[in-house]
């Protein structure tokens, strides 16, 4: 397995076309910008080389027997499934944001189940293809960046009717050594801190929309394949002077609009290729795991409940009861999301490939409660920390030989508690529920791993109401329905 820092090493070596600002990013490691979020990979690394979290952090391969990072394992056991949620929340609590891994985690046990159902169909070798690619992440303890989302266009029409077909990522070309493919994938996190890419389809297609249900892996820095770095709310703070207007001054994460032009894809790569009708199944699985990943919104959520105690307690308000009771009411919250994905984990079961599914009815809705408490639990981190979060002067400012004595003088609270103390504090909760970090904790929580309307369609299609409403009337004494 990797250090940290040979994972940073290997990033050096990739040749990625970064754009950020309109302008070529040269050096993508040691961009300001950029390289929060890769020290929130490499944190990846470093924990699954500390003896406190080896249970977590590594298994076994059930190819070679290896000890390898969790994140390139394909689940073995309902345990297995459990670790990963308590691994998702380790790793929240440890970066207070996106540390990028699951969804390429995610993507590669989706593909273990449908590359192995496809075969069964239509005896193809995906299945084949697929577990040698693995074996390679595996021996190489590689990141993957899970790629599904495309920019779709006009929803509401499929792929083969978009005025412009390059609205989903499609076949333009096939030849004897491979396919060309053209198209976009959206939102991607953690994608210029990736060694390779995962592409799926993004929605359940018919024949007509053949040409766009494909799924292939290609190296990060792959040729034809450009990144535009999306924006975050403060991200230029990175920039500063000083750290403490940042917020978290270790972590951070990104998202990428990642563009492919007229990219060649080698056949021994490709794990679909026009099975228009396995295209939902690889969509709903790889959905139901990344829905159980975010058990890290209860990580980051510790982060958040931890600094609201402890701005309380510089601000001298941690005895009023309306904070105690507020403070228990975020726990509560928090422990709710954490109880949501180890239920589907727990509840998870063995599929014909050998690799174990959650419970997808209760992964939507882990997911479908993440869509909404992260929002409440900043809301009481807001309250609680009061305005002086969002009206407090720059850290230059607090330096400056002119005014910096009545920042000092005036932004005082508990007489025991430094000035810059308290600033850092106030600066962690909006980094969390405003800032750079909120992106992963709040929006992502909403659209991420799908919108909310997506987890309500699945838990209709799970939901057994005829047995419920059969349990109803038995109970009140109906018999004249043949049940």
């Amino acid at each position: 397995m990797k250090t940290a820092a040979e994972y940073e090493a290997s990033l050096r070596e990739l040749n990625l076309n970064v754009y950020q600002f309109g302008k070529k990013v040269e050096n993508v490691v040691d961009d300001p910008i950029i390289r929060p979020s890769m020290n929130a990979v490499a944190a990846t690394y470093d924990c699954a080389h500390k003896p406190e979290y080896e249970d977590l952090m590594t298994a076994t391969s059930h190819i070679t027997g290896k000890k390898i990072n969790r994140f390139t394992h394909i689940h073995q056991s309902t345990e297995d499934l459990v670790k990963k949620t308590k691994m998702c929340r380790l790793l929240g609590s440890i970066t207070g944001c996106c540390f990028q891994r699951c969804v390429g985690m995610d993507a590669m046990n989706a593909l273990s189940m449908t590359t192995f159902d496809i075969d069964a169909k239509y005896g193809t070798e995906y299945n084949k293809r697929f577990l040698a690619y693995l074996e390679f992440v595996q021996e190489n303890d590689l990141v993957c960046d899970g790629a599904m989302t495309d920019p779709k266009g006009d929803r509401s029409l499929p792929p083969h009717k978009q005025p412009d077909p390059d609205m989903f990522l499609h076949v333009v070309e096939e030849r004897e050594d491979g396919i060309v493919v053209r198209g976009a994938k959206a939102h991607q996190t953690g994608a210029v801190n990736s060694h390779e890419i995962i592409i799926m389809p993004t929605i359940s297609m018919r024949e007509e929309d053949k040409d766009y249900a494909i799924s292939f892996a290609l190296p990060s820095d792959a040729e034809g394949i450009t990144y535009i770095m999306g924006r975050q709310s403060c991200d230029t703070r990175k920039l500063e002077n000083g750290n403490i207007d940042r917020g978290n001054v270790l972590y951070g994460g990104h998202e990428a609009l990642v563009v492919f032009e007229d990219v060649f894809v080698p056949w021994d790569r490709l794990f679909m290729y026009k099975e228009w009708d396995f295209a939902g199944q690889l969509v709903e699985q790889f959905a139901s795991y990344h829905r159980q990943s975010y058990a890290c919104k209860a990580g980051v959520g510790d982060v958040l409940i931890g600094a609201t105690q402890t701005i309380a307690e510089f601000n001298g308000a941690q005895k009023a009861s309306h904070v105690k009771d507020k403070i228990i009411e975020m726990n509560h919250l928090n422990e709710t999301l954490f109880c949501g994905s180890v239920a589907c984990a727990a509840e998870g079961h063995k599929e014909k490939s050998g690799t174990f599914l959650v419970n997808t009815l209760l992964a939507n809705v882990c997911k479908q409660n993440v869509t909404r408490f992260p929002y409440e639990i900043s809301r009481l981190a807001q309250d609680i920390a009061g305005g002086l979060m969002v009206t407090l002067p720059s850290e230059d400012d607090y330096r400056s030989p002119e005014v910096g004595k009545w920042v000092k003088k005036y932004f005082k609270g508990n007489d025991e508690v430094d000035t810059e103390d308290r600033m850092r504090m106030l600066r962690l909760i909006e980094n969390l529920t405003l800032g750079t970090a909120a992106v992963g904790y709040l929006t992502e929580s909403m659209h991420g791993a799908g919108s909310p309307q997506a987890q309500r369609i699945m838990i209709s299609r799970q939901v057994n109401l005829k047995e419920k409403q059969k349990v109803a009337k038995r109970l009140c004494g109906i018999t004249k329905d043949d049940e």
